[in-house]
């Protein structure tokens, strides 16, 4: 067999907001006005966070990674790799290579077929992630079309559901969508230019490419997707090439809205969930030309299927549109009730990075206790053994909260903040930020998951902070 997609993970941020609460806060009908809802970040997310929250559901664990790239047009990270943030709280070897992809719509199907070249290369296994969290103006188009989320695929040569059996890749400038180093906000040409020459042209082309390269016709495909933000153009450009409307993705734009370059990694998880096997899909990207991709379905699909569908439940309205403006830092919020957020501490952090990103404590090699953060002696009163301690890792630990607080006066762009000591399911306790959950749905013993998130930006010294917080479990 050969090289292909052994696993994937996708993220979805819980809050969903419904495109007319835009409309009703804006005061007037939109003439950009589409149906459906949004994905929302939460405040404590971004690219980085939602990337990593589909590698850790895509990677389950297993840590057979030897490159790992990171795709995103949305990197908190002007100058520092984010590839090697997400290695640090996966619990990766430093010996992993990584990389950033940045710029280009593209940058995910770029990543992944970089990571296919590395396996092909002799790497044991490679993990693609790529998230975005885009910006339109405040009542634009673009922040009625934006969504967030992340994707991810652990590509190998064993264990393969879906083969890449071959590839097209079309390349130019194409004045579409752009930003500028200091912009906070996407900008874009007129829609029915990007439309026409766009989409209309450079993704017809590289299906028209690939079908040329290896003889095929669109018959041959049972499904076929790729990102476009116009609805109708999405439907034509598919019927031109000759597919059928069975065979034609259920765009995600009315669900979660257009995730950039995580967008085709989406589609193409989705696609895989549906897929029988033996069937060819045909996922293509969008963003300074286009990239066609053609995998084949093989067995051990089953074993994957529900992962997607997971994500898409597990959604709660987002009631209030200035919450999302407070989210996106548009809407400016009186925070700092009890002070400056301190500096960071480079030296401290870099010397427990392991225990910071990556959630790593001990395990008593004597009595088997695990405990964070790491300790020299064991907590357990009848063992005190004194340094016979090995690494443990807590990030993938099943958990219950044991107590926990509601704090209505923490600085918090979401109030009130929730915490409270998490009891993981094999042993060790640790108080943590509890998110994604309203104070109503909070119970004592309720399953939590960990999941990386921001807690501070300093722009002093140009750091994010990461550490992590519990979430309800799915």
């Amino acid at each position: 067999m050969g090289v292909g997609i052994t696993s994937y993970g996708v993220y979805i941020p819980r809050y969903r907001l419904e495109r007319k609460k835009i409309q009703e806060a804006i005061g007037w009908a939109s003439p950009y006005f589409i149906p459906g809802e949004k994905a929302v970040a939460n405040y404590d997310e971004d690219s980085v966070t939602m990337a990593h929250a589909a590698s850790l559901l895509c990677t389950e664990g297993k840590k057979e990674v030897e490159v790992l790239y990171f795709a995103s047009t949305t990197n908190p990270l002007g100058e520092g790799e984010a590839a090697s943030i997400i290695m640090t709280a996966l619990g990766l070897e430093p010996s992993v290579r990584t990389a950033d992809f940045s710029n280009s719509l593209k940058a995910g199907t770029s990543a992944l077929l970089s990571a296919f070249d590395a396996v092909k290369a002799g790497a044991k296994g490679a993990l693609v992630c790529a998230a975005d969290m885009r910006l339109g103006k405040p009542g634009s188009l673009l922040e009625m079309l934006f969504g967030d989320g992340g994707a991810a695929f652990r590509i190998g040569q064993e264990g393969v559901v879906a083969e890449l059996k071959g590839h097209f890749s079309l390349s130019c400038d194409f004045p579409d969508y752009r930003r500028l180093w200091d912009d906070q906000f996407v900008k874009a040409a007129e829609e029915r230019f990007i439309r026409e020459e766009g989409y209309g042209k450079l993704i017809v082309q590289a299906i028209e490419g690939i079908l040329k390269k290896y003889g095929l016709k669109a018959k041959d495909f049972a499904k076929v997707g790729y990102p476009c933000l116009n609805l109708g153009e999405y439907y034509r450009i598919a019927k031109q090439l000759g597919f059928e409307s069975e065979q034609i993705q259920e765009p995600l734009l009315t669900q979660i809205g257009e995730t950039g370059c995580a967008s085709p990694l989406m589609i193409l998880a989705w696609m895989l969930e549906n897929a029988k096997v033996g069937e060819n899909v045909l996922i293509v990207s969008y963003g300074n030309g286009s990239e066609a991709l053609w995998f084949e379905v093989k067995e051990g699909i089953e074993s994957h299927r529900g992962k997607v569908k997971r994500m898409f439940e597990r959604s709660r309205p987002l009631l209030n549109y200035n919450k999302y403006l407070a989210f996106r830092k548009l809407l400016p919020i009186e925070l700092e009730l009890l002070g400056d957020i301190p500096s960071s501490q480079p030296p401290l952090l870099w010397r427990e990075r392991k225990a910071i990103l990556g959630l790593w404590g001990s395990k008593c090699k004597r009595c088997g206790t695990p405990q964070y953060p790491p300790q020299r002696i064991c907590v357990n009163p009848e063992c005190n053994a004194i340094d016979e301690m090995e690494e443990y890792w807590f990030a993938n630990r099943p958990a219950r909260l044991f107590t926990f607080t509601v704090d209505n006066s923490a600085e918090t762009l979401n109030p009130p903040m929730i915490y409270g000591f998490v009891d993981f399911e094999e042993g060790g306790r640790f108080v943590f930020e509890i998110t994604d959950c309203e104070v109503e749905e909070v119970r004592i013993g309720m399953p939590l998951r960990m999941s990386l998130r921001r807690k501070y930006e300093d722009r002093q010294r140009g750091f994010v902070g990461y550490f992590w917080k519990a979430i309800p479990a799915f």
